[in-house]
């Protein structure tokens, strides 16, 4: 994931050197401006960026948030297709103050867009700067880093090629720009294709500050390192995707074979690499290979989440706990790992549009509590895996839910 990381950063490296390397001839050819006003764009263009990288810091709540990536990517596209809109067709005049060119209001649109696109590039590039440093192996980070400013002065390079092509071939300074923002949503879309945990992020990040108000409390007790089992009750189809947003690590779920049926979350869940499972009696060959996936994500030193109860609830009550947890940990020890155990209890989730709160159905009436529902995660201190019981772990789970 590292090194397909370093592509994103580069291509940044290559989006924002060609709006640079023509805001000269941007400012005097199209927005018909003097010197001063080519700056004032620096000015407008640096403000965005160090707005967007502060703003990072505000949206990930002390995490590396990766999933301000993809919503970095698609306001870049949207902002340079915007320039180009509002930058086409200005009527031509004589060379325009700064005072004179401010004055004008079709101006604030291209500045506009000049600010906002920058800020999206700082919310782009800022969580995969911080993703290299955190995933990198501490004994290759500084060749990682080497090689990622080596391969940012080749797109530099680069985009100074393509652009002047571009312009020898008849195309216009804002033709150059929408150009580049449509290639940008193909790149994105091709990094998040080899990288699906961007995307993914970006799908729980929305889930966990737009579609609610979450909010996690212990999540120090989450491990940054080593593997480990998490066991947490099951409320709703949007339990995963809740867990995934408080975890500043991918998690590999274990769930019911047939959640991978739905339209939507069945395909999320797959590019998560969430592990089907099924009772023994009905599909033993997958239930075999669901124990046999999760002890390989523990023996890599992974995050693995179980839903302990079995199935998603449909009275809002606490389930008793099956037995799937002991068999994961005797397989965990056969390989030679004995991991942690996580608790963790979702809160204010019942009655909300993904869970079974009318008969036994979800997902209608999706305004019954209003918009922004609060909802919540407790995360309880690790338990030892020599000291495991389900009918422990249901009460210390159940603890949390009363907190």
């Amino acid at each position: 994931m590292v090194f397909r990381s370093l592509l994103g950063i580069s291509w940044m490296w290559f989006f924002g050197a060609v709006f640079l390397s023509q805001f000269p001839s941007f400012a005097k050819d199209v927005l018909h401006g003097n010197e001063q006003v080519a700056s004032l764009l620096l000015v407008v263009f640096s403000i965005g960026i160090g707005t967007g990288s502060l703003l990072c810091e505000m949206l990930s709540r002390r995490h590396v948030e990766i999933g301000l990536v993809p919503l970095g990517a698609i306001g870049m596209t949207v902002f340079a297709v915007d320039l180009y809109s509002a930058s086409r067709g200005l009527p031509p005049t004589a060379a325009l103050t700064l005072v004179q060119f401010v004055s004008a209001p079709a101006h604030w649109r291209v500045m506009a867009d000049l600010a906002l696109l920058s800020l999206f590039a700082g919310l782009y590039s800022v969580p995969m700067y911080a993703l290299i440093q955190l995933r990198a192996q501490p004994t290759h980070r500084a060749r990682i880093i080497a090689a990622n400013n080596i391969l940012n002065a080749l797109f530099m390079i680069a985009s100074a090629l393509v652009a002047g092509v571009l312009l020898k071939a008849g195309a216009t300074i804002p033709q150059v720009f929408l150009l580049v923002g449509l290639a940008n949503a193909v790149v994105a879309f091709y990094i998040f294709l080899l990288v699906p945990e961007y995307l993914l992020r970006f799908v729980a990040w929305v889930a966990s500050r737009i579609v609610y108000r979450f909010r996690v409390r212990g999540d120090q007790h989450i491990p940054v390192e080593g593997a480990a089992v998490i066991v947490c009750n099951h409320v709703s189809f949007v339990d995963a995707v809740l867990l995934m947003a408080a975890s500043p690590r991918p998690i590999y779920f274990v769930m019911d074979h047939r959640i991978f049926r739905l339209p939507v979350l069945g395909a999320l869940f797959k590019l998560a690499k969430a592990i089907p499972i099924a009772p023994q009696k009905e599909e033993a060959a997958t239930y075999e290979a669901a124990f046999e996936r999760a002890a390989k994500v523990l023996r890599d030193g992974d995050l693995l989440a179980i839903f302990p109860e079995g199935a998603i609830t449909k009275d809002g009550r606490l389930q008793p706990f099956k037995g799937g947890i002991m068999k994961v940990l005797e397989r965990a020890k056969a390989e030679g790992v004995e991991p942690p155990v996580i608790p963790m209890a979702l809160t204010d989730l019942w009655g909300s549009y993904f869970s079974r709160v009318e008969q036994g159905n979800a997902m209608v009436r999706p305004f019954r509590r209003g918009v922004f529902n609060r909802v919540g995660l407790n995360v309880g201190e690790a338990v030892p895996a020599a000291a495991v019981q389900p009918e422990a772990l249901r009460a210390r789970v159940a603890q949390l839910l009363a907190d």
